[in-house]
């Protein structure tokens, strides 16, 4: 993780006409500090950049978009290599590879994949029979089964109602789909679901755990709370779920067809370790205090005999993250030898910093207000002082 500007970066910050000016480039003191629950600065030039992916591309009735590039592909047209029989034998699976797309056999048993998983954002794409048998949950029935437990509906529900919970896009036996949005049979439906599997510690809940689905484009759950796994006629109870399970698509005699299938896996929650967001009080302290270690780090790649200037920002701002005592006096020691050097500088060799010196006051300022140091301390006193002697904050007229 690379946490720092380079030295060219922080000399050009600091050349900078204001701090305001300085703040378009990433300056460190510009957004609130980390705070007890946030381990990072608001606009925090020193948080991870995101990963870049290429995203995919959507698809048509005769063709299955892309995927991104990050995503793990399940099956993509060519063979079931990926999947099984849903039996404790781990045997190859009767569905069929057809025109692209793979088919359930009447009377094969569920298909699962081999690899199992945990929190996901899935796309699934999936098409009733075009010849239209039977009615409410005799047509077009199969389901999408995240972790092997919970369902979410596949029905040909185009012009054929039933109980709502068990509607295509339902949260089968808990939470029915906010619109019927579905194609008419033979066209593919498209389904995109971001779950997130209850967690639990020592019994105790602290994550219920969540669904969303995306049917053809339009939401249907949103950011659902799971009742438990859901299912036939029971109310099921909330509970914890395994860490990883397989995923299924359900045979419930109707040969419904399957493209496009491709998940990815998605990040911890702080709830389970993660270092971002909005964390526990032990979580930020100890994210705080790595994040002070590795820019003091990178802070002794700064030291200069000719420039103190860039090793002694980059230790003030590890003490944004943790004050560390030993840190503050030696920037108390560099500030004073700073501000020393100033005072012994002719006018015109000193006029030559004056962006530097604002920004360093500026940078005073932040530490004060963040109570990281002292209001009123004797190098801040002297940099103002400067700054008021030259005229160096009167607005050009």
């Amino acid at each position: 993780m690379k946490l720092t500007p380079s030295l060219t970066t922080i000399v050009t910050m600091l050349s900078l006409a204001s701090a305001s000016q300085a703040a378009n480039v990433g300056s460190p003191f510009y957004g609130d500090a980390p705070d007890e629950h946030h381990p990072w600065a608001v606009h925090d030039p020193n948080r991870p950049q995101p990963p870049v992916i290429t995203p995919g591309t959507p698809s048509t009735q005769d063709q299955p978009g892309k995927p991104p590039s990050d995503a793990v592909v399940l099956f993509d047209g060519g063979d079931l290599s990926k999947w099984e029989a849903d039996n404790d034998k781990n045997e190859p699976t009767k569905w069929v590879v057809r025109n692209g797309a793979m088919e359930c056999v009447p009377g094969s048993g569920y298909i699962r994949t081999k690899d199992k998983f945990g929190d996901i954002q899935l796309h699934v794409e999936w098409a009733a029979p075009t010849k239209v048998e039977g009615e409410s949950q005799g047509r077009g029935n199969s389901g999408v089964f995240l972790m092997g437990m919970l369902e979410i509906q596949v029905l040909d529900n185009y012009n054929n109602p039933t109980y709502s919970d068990g509607t295509a896009g339902a949260a089968y036996g808990i939470m029915p789909p906010f619109v019927n949005a579905l194609r008419p049979p033979g066209q593919f439906q498209s389904y995109d679901i971001i779950f997130r599997r209850p967690i639990y510690k020592d019994g105790v809940a602290l994550d219920p755990g969540y669904v969303t689905v995306i049917e053809n484009g339009v939401v249907v759950q949103d950011h659902t709370m799971l009742e438990g796994p859901g299912g036939h006629m029971g109310r099921s109870k909330i509970g914890p779920f395994p860490e990883v399970g397989p995923l299924k698509f359900q045979d419930h005699g109707n040969p419904v067809r399957y493209r496009n299938v491709w998940i990815r896996p998605l990040p911890k929650r702080a709830v389970e370790g993660a270092t971002d967001g909005y964390l526990s009080t032990q979580a930020t302290d100890a994210k705080r205090h790595e994040i002070a270690a590795m820019i003091r780090q990178d802070a002794e790649k700064l030291k200069s005999a000719a420039n103190t200037v860039p090793y002694m920002l980059r230790l003030a701002e590890s003490c944004v993250y943790e004050a560390d005592e030993t840190v503050l006096n030696q920037l108390k020691d560099l500030g004073t030898a700073y501000v020393d050097n100033l005072k012994q500088l002719p006018a015109d060799k000193l006029a030559a910093r004056k962006d530097e010196v604002r920004h360093i006051r500026d940078v005073c300022n932040y530490l004060v207000r963040f109570k990281v140091i002292e209001a009123d301390s004797e190098v801040e006193r002297d940099l103002k002082q400067i700054i008021a002697d030259n005229n160096w904050d009167k607005k050009n007229r």
